[in-house]
């Protein structure tokens, strides 16, 4: 199989960007680092109107990207109308359903499309005639995940936050009042978006509770004002038995994939109130949470399921992963019986 990676080198998306290469060692996949270059819209209409040839059934192609408007990006592929036996793509941000391009009105490059929100499956069989699947996030809970018992640290603040939780050094100072342990944003300087993501699993795997926000409670520019929905700090918090503390997103994803420990309801985005919630939870956390919330990430949110839903859909036959999994079911058989 072949991979189109069309996700940026950016901070933000690291948890893609591992997930890729984890894909890439299981489905043993090559990957190719699709440039940022757009054939234009008469390019694009004649490219996809020719009609599609498949080629080798041996060669699948997945293309993984940000959002709607990568989907043209298998444009700039030479020869992908006759190459590929099977096609697919991913797309990440799918939520963005006005951004999906009309060229893919009048035909379709893809046989399949996989979207990270279930809230999204009907609009894109309407808008692009393909077969589209729900894939939502996932984590390594299996390599990186964790449910250690002791945990450094009692909150750590990562990633965009509430107006009033933005000043580290008061939300801290705030904290140390109540007796919490509050961990400010940990630097990542001099490191890659793979060692990155290694970093940030380990910073989970020292806490109780990771500070996190849906973006209808904590809205910015980039976020959709409308659509709710997890990103990696959810569930590669969960991987690593933590709870998330602050106002989850709501939504037919969000719910099937969380469970009641998963998160703690702060109820509002006011910096003192939210403190207090957590001075009151602090007093009742014990070890057995960190370790459900893993045991529930590897059953629930580990990538590999992600990748099994690839494989059964794709056609695709792969041993490495299915070794993969066999270890994954060993693990949570492991953790159920403490």
């Amino acid at each position: 199989m072949l991979i189109l990676n069309c996700i940026p080198e950016a901070r933000g998306w690291s948890p893609i960007q591992y997930m890729i290469a984890l894909a890439a060692e299981l489905f043993e996949a090559s990957v190719l680092n699709v440039t940022d270059h757009h054939p234009g819209f008469m390019a694009q209409v004649a490219s996809v109107l020719r009609r599609r040839t498949k080629g080798d059934y041996r060669e699948s192609c997945l293309l993984v990207g940000p959002g709607p408007g990568d989907l043209k990006k298998i444009l700039n592929i030479p020869g992908w109308r006759n190459r590929f036996g099977v096609t697919g793509a991913w797309i990440i941000d799918s939520f963005w359903v006005d951004h999906i391009p009309k060229v893919l009105r009048l035909s379709n490059p893809f046989d399949y499309i996989f979207v990270t929100l279930q809230e999204d499956v009907e609009i894109w069989k309407r808008a692009t005639g393909a077969k589209i699947v729900w894939l939502p996030w996932g984590s390594d809970a299996l390599r990186l995940g964790s449910c250690s018992a002791h945990r450094a640290w009692d909150i750590t603040r990562v990633g965009r936050q509430p107006p009033e939780w933005e000043e580290d050094i008061v939300a801290s100072r705030e904290a140390k009042s109540l007796g919490i342990n509050y961990r400010c944003r940990p630097a990542s300087d001099g490191v890659n978006t793979l060692q990155n993501q290694r970093l940030m699993m380990d910073v989970y795997a020292d806490t109780k509770y990771v500070l996190a926000f849906s973006n209808a409670a904590n809205p910015e520019p980039y976020t959709h004002p409308i659509r709710q929905y997890l990103t990696g700090r959810w569930v590669d918090g969960l991987s690593a038995g933590s709870v998330l503390a602050g106002i989850p997103p709501q939504g037919d994803s969000a719910r099937a994939l969380l469970w009641s420990e998963a998160t703690l309801d702060l109820g509002t985005v006011r910096r003192e109130e939210g403190l207090q919630a957590l001075a009151a939870a602090l007093r009742d956390w014990t070890p057995q949470l960190a370790l459900k919330n893993h045991s529930m990430a590897l059953k629930a949110l580990d990538w590999r399921w992600r990748f099994q839903t690839l494989a059964e859909t794709l056609g695709l036959s792969c041993d490495r992963l299915d070794n993969e999994i066999k270890l994954l079911r060993e693990r949570i058989d492991r953790l159920a019986v403490h």
